[in-house]
């Protein structure tokens, strides 16, 4: 059954019980990764996910929040002898800024280093990032302070949108419809960013089944941030929290 792991549910400020948003998406014989902040071996193994299991990782946008945990996510993976190649995708400037960060740590002599394929995803609606028998997966722009992706994760027993950090989006409302979830950012009335009763509308418009509220201030009251979205949202509506698992 494809599912969804929570790492970490804070917006750019995290706590001992909230870090940076970032998740695993599972099924179909791929383990999809969703951004990199901090180190995410420690979620990873709170949450009993097997690193070397990750088979690709989606990097949303390029900051600081959602992927300096990058550099030590490769390194750990070195040190403990992969041999998987991993695929990252990303928009062209953010692959090629992580890639400039990563040759800060000089890693191209880093010994018998496992491949690392890095593939652009176009900045444009319904973007196919890759498929397999099993599992599709699709990005497009999401309407934040730099350019940032929002992504859909498709199976047969159902599909996952997960928005990314963005304002309200025509794009990410047009990436969702139908899903049974949507994974939504509630950071708030901040630029570039979106409120839980905002949130609430996009899956009320999108049609999707259930909504999951995420990169919200770790010191919020999670029952604001749920009265906001139900008071536009006539489904259900869940505040993630770290390590929370959701099945489809």
């Amino acid at each position: 059954m494809p599912k969804v792991t929570f790492l970490g549910t804070a917006s750019a400020v995290p706590d001992a019980n909230h870090q940076n948003s970032h998740l695993i998406i599972e099924g179909g014989n791929r383990v999809v990764l969703v951004d990199c902040p901090g180190n995410p071996f420690v979620r990873l193994e709170q949450a009993k996910i097997d690193p070397l299991s990750i088979t690709d990782l989606i990097l949303t946008h390029f900051h600081p929040d959602h992927v300096t945990g990058l550099p030590l996510l490769l390194m750990d993976l070195w040190l403990m002898k992969r041999e998987a190649p991993l695929m990252v995708y990303g928009l062209p400037s953010v692959l090629e800024k992580s890639k400039q960060m990563m040759a800060l740590y000089d890693w191209e002599d880093w010994d018998d280093f496992y491949q690392v394929t890095f593939v652009e995803c176009p900045n444009v609606e319904g973007s196919l990032l890759f498929e397999t028998e099993e599992i599709k997966v699709w990005s497009s722009p999401a309407e934040h302070l730099i350019p940032s992706i929002s992504i859909k994760a498709s199976f047969a027993e159902g599909s996952i949108c997960y928005s990314g950090d963005t304002a309200p989006s025509n794009a990410v409302l047009n990436l969702a419809k139908g899903c049974d979830i949507l994974i939504h950012e509630a950071t708030g009335d901040e630029n570039g960013h979106s409120s839980p009763g905002e949130a609430g509308k996009i899956a009320q418009a999108a049609g999707v089944k259930r909504l999951f509220l995420i990169h919200y201030p770790f010191d919020s009251d999670p029952q604001i941030l749920l009265q906001e979205a139900k008071a536009n949202f006539s489904g259900d509506v869940v505040v993630t929290e770290d390590l929370m698992v959701v099945e489809l």
